[in-house]
């Protein structure tokens, strides 16, 4: 059996169309792919926790892969130095390990953690931090961002949030949301939850822009969760305030295989 290699990846989203392969386009899939094959020869089942939207950025992004067992017993040592040598500057492979047949970067993973960086300075964004961290043009109040979160926490059909699929449930269990400021200034929102939607990140935060400059009370967002189809009044924040900062996993082989197959599972409330 092959060797199953766990990769985590941190990523400028930028100049990428997301992280799945597209003809055609630059992404972040595409670009490691290319640099696996050419080290590897073959590679099957790249596999990813999380497909962020073009724009989106990582630094605790994790995937997988299957590689020939020859040609990993020769790189494994020095893979990651390999891979900072081959890949765009704007990719980087953190760290890389065979991990347990039973692993996977999708269904195994326990919770995806996102933060989304704002910033309500008159003079807008840092140049420096311009790339991922949204200019808000009214002042915020972490007070009442803070109030419009807290009901959103929980096992909830959040399907005023999401980007319909066809045969998809937009049933999610969201166990933190929150927001502070930072000594610079910058507000974070912190947003966890076992899996997320397309676009549901994006679309709580928007929400909550608008109660956190007083354009709408508290209440409102949470208030959403009685819709049964997405609310065209949710504006969707931009993606280059958005970063996955962390997937967590079981630790054994066995709660693996199990969070997998109860992942796959579809579920209701």
């Amino acid at each position: 059996m092959s060797p199953r290699i766990r990769l985590d990846v941190s990523y400028d989203g930028t100049d990428f169309s997301g992280w799945a392969v597209q003809p055609g386009r630059r992404t972040v899939a595409g670009e490691l792919l290319a640099v696996l094959e050419r080290l590897f020869g073959t590679v099957e089942g790249l596999t990813v926790a999380g497909r962020t939207d073009a724009g989106v950025h990582a630094t605790g992004q994790v995937c997988h892969v299957d590689v020939p067992e020859d040609r990993w017993t020769v790189l494994a040592p020095a893979l990651v130095h390999k891979l900072s040598g081959l890949l765009p500057p704007d990719v980087r492979v953190l760290a890389a390990a065979q991990v347990p047949a039973e692993f996977d970067a999708r269904f195994s993973a326990l919770s995806r953690r996102y933060e989304y960086r704002v910033t309500d300075a008159p003079h807008g964004a840092d140049p420096l931090r311009r790339r991922n961290t949204l200019a808000w043009p009214r002042p915020l109040d972490v007070e009442r961002l803070n109030a419009a979160a807290e009901g959103l926490v929980g096992e909830h059909d959040f399907a005023a949030y999401c980007r319909r699929k066809e045969h998809a449930s937009t049933i999610r269990a969201v166990s933190r949301m929150d927001w502070r400021r930072d000594p610079d200034g910058t507000v974070v929102a912190t947003v966890a939850a076992d899996a997320f939607c397309w676009s549901m990140v994006r679309s709580l935060v928007g929400a909550q822009l608008f109660t956190g400059d007083g354009r709408r009370p508290a209440p409102w967002p949470a208030s959403l969760l009685t819709r049964s189809a997405r609310a065209d009044e949710v504006v969707v924040a931009p993606a280059h305030g958005l970063t996955l900062v962390e997937v967590a996993y079981p630790a054994d082989a066995a709660a693996l295989r199990a969070r997998a197959d109860l992942t796959r599972r579809r579920r209701d409330l």
